[in-house]
């Protein structure tokens, strides 16, 4: 099942019944400031950012189910703003990781580049579903004998996972980029969605942009439910999953 509407996801998620979803990920509003071709952003206001988010996540945390995880993806502007927002709805002990993913190499700056995401990961109770064996990165010989005379965690011929994701943004050329500006590639929603799900699950993305989520259920047997305010969002996804009603 893959649900994909146009509108505001506080209006889709008073329609979904409390504790009913096992996965939730948003790569959401970063608080730039910024009208991009697609969406206005946020202003990088405290006030702003808890104005908005504040009723948003306490729908997350109501939906979810209680082995239920959230992965909320975003930047250095706003991420200690919604930490914070976080531990008081899900709980400070609910916390789980500060995942980083990290890209490319920057141009020159007077500061040094900012070449990374901070998704924050959290789960409604202490009862929750983690695969991280299903993603780990197998490696060779060579690295192998490296990494072990370093003194890494290696089992078998894979590393174990960690909480620093090096996986690079889409190539200018490749047949994944559909020209949504802030799009991200399949292999980080993949990892995610892998490791915090499994098959029959329902995944949820309510700042849905291309549809790289909903795809991404479709393709590993999850049902989805999602929305973006953009219209022009809402049809690249559709399109990417062959939804069309």
């Amino acid at each position: 099942m893959i649900q994909i509407e146009c509108c505001d996801n506080l209006k889709l998620m008073a329609t979904i019944e409390k504790g009913t979803v096992d996965l939730i990920y948003c790569d959401i509003l970063y608080g730039t400031g910024r009208k991009f071709k697609d969406y206005q952003d946020l202003k990088p206001i405290r006030s702003e950012i808890e104005e908005h988010y504040l009723p948003r996540l306490k729908e997350m945390h109501r939906i979810l189910k209680e082995t239920g995880s959230i992965y909320l993806q975003m930047d250095y502007r706003i991420s200690h703003w919604v930490r914070c927002i976080m531990d008081d709805i899900f709980g400070y002990g609910n916390f789980r990781n500060e995942i980083i993913w990290s890209y490319d190499w920057g141009s020159r700056t007077k500061k040094w580049n900012s070449k990374h995401d901070n998704i924050l990961f959290y789960t409604k109770t202490n009862k929750y579903n983690i695969n991280p064996e299903k993603v780990d990165r197998k490696i060779n010989e060579a690295t192998k004998k490296r990494m072990m005379y370093r003194g890494a965690m290696i089992k078998d011929d894979k590393t174990f996972p960690t909480c620093v994701w090096n996986i690079p943004t889409i190539n200018a050329m490749s047949k994944e980029r559909n020209g949504y500006k802030t799009q991200k590639p399949k292999a980080l929603i993949e990892r995610i969605i892998k490791a915090s799900s499994n098959e029959g699950d329902t995944v949820a993305d309510f700042y849905l942009g291309s549809g790289t989520t909903a795809e991404v259920c479709k393709d590993l047997n999850r049902n989805f439910i999602g929305c973006d305010i953009n219209p022009r969002a809402v049809e690249i996804s559709k399109s990417r999953c062959g939804v069309f009603s």
